[in-house]
């Protein structure tokens, strides 16, 4: 009896084992269910890399929808631009709106309908183009826009830092004369780099009560130079003798030109000039003889123009990218520079800091 009873052991176990292997493969989920439910996961993910990026290639194509291209400084981003996209290897589309808002808008939703793979725009007015940008980014396509302030949810915004722009220009006129005397102001509302640095503008205004403005005066046009040049010419006969103005602040450098211009016809050297932004047209005539222009704080136009390309390309790669960019301006005084004729490539050499900077 008790050999027999030491026999049943295994055979019990063993029974035991059994039921025990089939209910635990009751607790698990049939393989056949399982891979039913997984395809509907696995889209979501499918749709989710889809949303993250594309791959780079000649057949990438990114629109640039600019509100003007005239000026010199205009030029030299769109030949950052189109520098920036031609070493990426892709298909670049410019249009020109000729300060038209409404051909701005156009020209965006023509992108949108074209199917682009990226926007990049260039000044506007917010409300004109936030409508067409919320299409865009509802559509997939992203958006990095320059010198305009889009409240749009995944835009990226490029920016000069036009308030350290107008600070670093108006500090330097200030201290030159002396923080007192009569000034003339270029000015036009509605974009948003004017706006902002109106608003320094007026705050250094309050910083020195001995200084007054006499008239001012601005527009954004075709020609914008001449025009401000037939304005500024008409100032200086309502105040025709020498001390009746003792500066100018001209915080675009097409403002700067015209305003250079008419003094400079006018015999009116003692006037001072201080812009914003510079070129290669505008370094000759900061340094040309009896110049009345000063000084212009400025960022590399084209520098501009290859990081928008740049954080455009990487977007749509699906890098993340910062909602805001801003650059470092640099202060470019007429004293810096060479007795020589220089563009803007060789301006490091004589002005340090702009070498540090984008």
């Amino acid at each position: 009896m008790k050999k027999s009873k030491k026999m049943l052991w295994p055979l019990t176990l063993l029974v035991l084992l059994v039921f025990a292997l089939a209910a635990c493969t009751k607790e698990q989920p049939n393989l056949n269910e399982k891979a039913q439910a997984v395809p509907a996961q696995q889209a979501v993910s499918a749709k989710s890399l889809q949303q993250e990026g594309k791959k780079i290639t000649k057949d990438t194509k990114i629109a640039l929808i600019s509100e003007f291209t005239s000026g010199t400084h205009a030029a030299q981003y769109i030949t950052g631009v189109t520098k920036a996209a031609k070493k990426a290897g892709v298909q670049l589309s410019v249009s020109d709106s000729s300060n038209d808002q409404s051909k701005m808008a156009a020209y965006l939703d023509t992108a949108i309908n074209q199917n682009v793979d990226g926007i990049m725009i260039d000044h506007g007015r917010a409300e004109t183009l936030e409508p067409g940008v919320k299409r865009a980014i509802a559509k997939g396509i992203p958006v990095i826009a320059t010198d305009v302030e889009l409240k749009v949810e995944g835009v990226t915004t490029i920016d000069q830092d036009d308030y350290m722009l107008a600070l670093q220009g108006l500090k330097q006129m200030m201290q030159d004369i002396n923080g007192k005397g009569n000034i003339v102001y270029a000015f036009v509302g509605g974009f948003a780099p004017m706006e902002k640095r109106d608003s320094i503008y007026k705050i250094m205004m309050n910083r020195y009560p001995d200084v007054k403005q006499i008239a001012t005066f601005g527009s954004a046009t075709d020609n914008t130079s001449l025009d401000t040049q037939n304005k500024m010419a008409a100032v200086l006969k309502q105040y025709p003798n020498k001390g009746d103005i003792a500066a100018v602040w001209a915080p675009w450098d097409e403002f700067a030109k015209g305003v250079t211009r008419a003094i400079k016809e006018a015999g009116r050297d003692e006037i001072k000039v201080y812009g914003v932004d510079l070129s290669d047209e505008d370094l000759q005539m900061m340094k040309a003889k009896n110049s009345p222009w000063k000084a212009s704080a400025a960022v590399n136009p084209a520098s501009v123009g290859e990081k928008q390309v740049d954080l455009l390309l990487k977007k749509i790669s699906g890098q993340e990218i910062p909602r805001y960019y801003s650059f470092d301006p640099v202060l470019v005084k007429q004293t810096d520079l060479p007795n020589q004729t220089i563009n803007m490539d060789q301006l490091s050499q004589y002005v340090e800091e702009w070498g540090k900077k984008e």
